[in-house]
């Protein structure tokens, strides 16, 4: 069985590298200020989930895999180090140019080393991992075009070098003499607020004045409300599903230790969310929006950041998402009357995916909770994280100041003029 336990070690270390880059790599998606990064980021930890999935099902086929899903030391703390750079662009290169590719050369490692046919189940997968890897390469390059980050590769390079590669297949070098840690002296923070990079900001675009801000929830639930501009509010609210996307994003490392399992659906959650701001992203041009125009609102990042993991996904599985489903409902009503084909899918996939993000929060609550010696009831936890939200709001809830003047902001009132006028 020796060839069988040889090859399970090898995907133990690769399902390994994979959680750790899920659980590492996240924490730099509310740093980066590019949407489009935001987005692409989300794919790729959506994607690694699913390889470090497939590896620990094969895996667990194979003598010696071993049952729990921790990650050892020696993996864990070039991680740590990787997001320890003074600024994201730095970071993901480290991730990107160093730690990815040594990932490429593991798979590929992995694939010389086993039989193309006795082990032909890993090596399909496998030959579908390398693929990804070089597909991510090829789109996250654009983004890295004029970051200067040298030294920081040289730097993880040099400790990936160290331990002979992800699965031993290098030559070991020994670290410089003067290389020192910065992971031990440096704990890692997630930031104030989130990145918009380019965008006008706000607290919020939910709000009860249709001169001030661009979604009105009155309007939303008001049958009389011009379908027209039901559709273009709804599109809004999905964009801004972004701040989900960078919310959701800190847990991944505050939950390090938790079942992969948590792990997955936190990156089915995360890529979901992305979709669903992309959905916005991408229509609201084609019904004339200038996207320049749409402020981005940070108020609910700015408070959860200020909560536990538990508090931060009670919030949003709990409350946010299980509290919008009675007015997408009506939204939905709205816009069918449009006959917008594309607009009913992309509305009724969001439902879908909310009702799945609630049944996971259900699931993973508790988890969550025991993780941090929660030992309350949910229903007591939740209700007590509803009050600290509130309590938390007086304090971050407004603190982002409009980037733009009313005249140059979009608001309900100009929304429903652009419908009104077709311009």
């Amino acid at each position: 069985m020796a060839a069988v336990q040889d090859m399970a070690r090898l995907q133990r270390m690769l399902f390994e590298i994979e959680r750790q880059f899920i659980a590492t790599v996240t924490t730099q998606i509310c740093r980066v200020g590019e949407i489009e990064l935001k987005y692409l980021l989300c794919q790729h930890v959506w994607e690694a989930a699913g390889h470090a999935r497939f590896l620990r099902e094969r895996g667990r086929e194979l003598s010696g895999f071993g049952k729990d899903d921790s990650v050892r030391e020696g993996f864990r703390k070039i991680f740590e180090e990787a997001i320890r750079a003074d600024d994201p662009m730095t970071a993901l290169a480290g991730f990107y140019n160093v730690l990815k590719p040594r990932l490429l050369d593991a798979y590929q490692s992995y694939l010389a080393a086993t039989h193309h046919l006795a082990d032909w189940p890993s090596r399909n997968l496998v030959e579908e991992f390398v693929g990804d890897e070089q597909r991510h390469e090829r789109e996250i390059r654009p983004y890295l075009e004029g970051v200067d980050a040298r030294a920081w590769c040289e730097r993880l390079g040099g400790a990936v070098d160290a331990i002979g590669g992800w699965l031993g297949e290098r030559e070991v070098k020994a670290l410089p003499d003067d290389f020192t840690w910065i992971h031990p002296d440096r704990p890692y923070r997630h930031p104030a607020t989130c990145a918009r990079g380019k965008y006008p900001v706000c607290s919020s675009v939910f709000g009860h004045d249709p001169d001030e801000v661009p979604i009105v929830r009155d309007w939303l639930e008001d049958p009389e409300t011009d379908p027209r501009v039901i559709r273009i509010m709804v599109y809004v609210w999905l964009m801004m599903e972004v701040d989900a996307v960078d919310y959701l994003s800190t847990v991944f490392y505050d939950t390090a230790h938790a079942p992969f399992d948590l792990h997955f659906d936190l990156a089915r959650h995360l890529w979901d969310e992305s979709r669903h701001s992309q959905f916005g992203f991408r229509q609201l041009p084609r019904l004339g929006v200038d996207l320049n125009t749409l402020e981005h609102s940070l108020e609910l990042f700015n408070i959860l950041v200020h909560m536990t993991p538990a508090e931060r996904y009670a919030m949003m599985t709990m409350e946010f998402e299980a509290g919008s489903f009675s007015t997408k409902a009506k939204v939905m009503d709205s816009v069918r009357e449009l006959n917008d084909f594309e607009a009913d899918t992309l509305l009724a996939f969001d439902r879908n995916d909310e009702q799945g993000h609630v049944r996971y929060g259900h699931r993973w609550l508790p988890e969550i909770m025991r993780l941090f010696g929660e030992s309350r009831r949910v229903d007591d936890f939740v209700k007590a994280t509803q009050k600290r939200f509130s309590e938390l709001f007086e304090t971050y809830g407004k603190a982002t100041p409009h980037s733009l003047p009313p005249e140059k902001r979009l608001t309900a009132n100009k929304i429903r003029k652009m419908v009104e006028t077709g311009s």
